[in-house]
């Protein structure tokens, strides 16, 4: 089973973030923030009205997540509210095992608070103690604050995925960057 101790950090602002694992009674919870973050940022790879899980989907998948010893599903919470989330998936296979993805969202109001570091290391002190060699994820090029992140907690760019995303009409390139571990 995959899951993570709660933690509490306090942020810039002097408030408490806790953080732990998500649970398939958060599935209402994490839906309105991914809608929320959805509107509120280009960054995402999907726009508002484009995640379409009900809850009881997005429930089932949170109970799985927590049967996968390779996958972490967490959220950040201020005052009992989804205010982050992280999603990390590694592979099924032998060969791939040691290497996932994640995906992290912050809302917006929340943005500059040290939110997103304190999510991203405690997937990294997770990763540590289960056996995951690289961890693995894709930014839009213009994010300057999500590149500089990122760089800071030690992941390095791979390479360039050329108009990976297109937003009325434009293109965006996605980097690709990767942390190594041990």
């Amino acid at each position: 089973m995959s899951t993570l101790s709660p933690q509490t950090h306090t942020l810039k602002n002097g408030r408490p973030l806790h953080i732990r694992t998500a649970v398939a009674a958060d599935a209402g919870a994490i839906l309105d923030h991914v809608h929320a973050v959805s509107a509120e940022s280009d960054y995402l790879n999907f726009g508002p009205g484009e995640f379409t899980l009900t809850e009881a989907q997005e429930a089932d998948y949170l109970a799985s997540c927590e049967k996968v010893d390779n996958q972490l599903y967490i959220v950040g919470l201020l005052d009992g509210q989804v205010v982050s989330t992280l999603n990390f998936t590694a592979g099924r296979r032998a060969r791939v095992r040691h290497s996932g993805e994640f995906s992290l969202s912050v809302r917006q109001a929340y943005w500059g608070l040290g939110i997103g570091g304190f999510m991203m290391d405690a997937l990294i002190d997770w990763a540590k103690t289960h056996q995951i060699a690289k961890i693995n994820l894709r930014v839009r090029a213009d994010n300057g604050r999500g590149v500089a992140l990122y760089e800071h907690k030690g992941f390095a760019i791979e390479g360039t995925l050329r108009r990976e995303i297109v937003i009325a009409g434009e293109y965006f390139d996605h980097y690709w960057m990767g942390l190594l571990l041990g």
